[in-house]
């Protein structure tokens, strides 16, 4: 099986733009006993399906500045046992849908960030049809200008995979406390074979949750239904 990273498709003409913040976030951590004086988080991993209005404390999840690990930590266990099983909590991640303004026309797939991918409704259900795996959206609650305007989803996507050792500083480590990396985006990076899914068609990069990996499956598919909006570059699997 090959694996590989989207990439926004700039050929394209569509002219979308989203503007906006996700409804609720984790805060990022402020001086993270395991790393040092400095702000700990990570704003690129999401749960879009996520709804937190049934918590008492809502408004607590509300983008506010880092604060102390004991805080972060209080708030997370709070929210677990709404997550997905098996899903990862982070310092900064953000839950629930996009709130904001959109504009401009959209292709059937759309990365106006290389850490966002969303779909027009009838492009996710296409995949589902075809057989791609794991692939569940949430709609976005952003408001258009102009007539006719399409509907957006954000697919939840799961951590998976990580970098081969290969490919590595020898010295990277990851901490423990907030999870927090000390090195850079490998590159190139090469992938390790052993930690891939073999049950979705689409995640982020457990190791790098920037970083969006696409299975050789979903990629054929994006192809023979003729959906456009992203590109497709093949990553190194050792």
């Amino acid at each position: 099986m090959k694996f590989y990273e989207l990439k926004a498709d700039w050929s394209v003409s569509y002219t979308g733009r989203l503007s906006g913040i996700y409804k609720w976030y984790l805060p990022a951590v402020l001086d993270c006993p395991g790393c040092g004086p400095g702000v700990f988080g990570n704003e690129t991993l999401r749960h879009p399906c996520v709804d937190l209005t049934a918590l008492p404390n809502v408004h607590e999840y509300a983008y506010r500045p880092p604060q102390p690990l004991d805080e972060y930590l209080r708030l997370s266990e709070q929210l677990r046992p709404l997550l997905p099983p098996g899903a990862v909590l982070m310092p900064g991640m953000a839950l629930g849908p996009m709130v904001g303004k959109a504009s401009g026309t959209f292709g059937q797939l759309f990365m106006h960030d290389p850490s966002f991918v969303h779909m027009r409704r009838e492009a996710l259900e296409r995949l589902q049809e075809a057989g791609i795996r794991g692939l569940h959206g949430c709609p976005l609650e952003v408001r258009f200008r102009g007539k006719n305007p399409p509907e957006l989803l954000e697919p939840h996507l799961e951590l998976r995979g990580e970098f081969h050792p290969d490919c590595l500083p020898e010295d990277a480590r990851t901490c423990k406390r907030c999870g927090a990396k000390n090195h850079s985006l490998p590159r190139p990076y090469i992938l390790d074979a052993t930690t891939l899914p073999t049950e979705l068609d689409l995640f982020r990069l457990a190791d790098w949750s920037a970083v969006i990996i696409a299975t050789e499956r979903f990629v054929d598919a994006v192809k023979r239904l003729q959906l456009d909006g992203v590109t497709f570059r093949e990553v190194a699997v050792r």
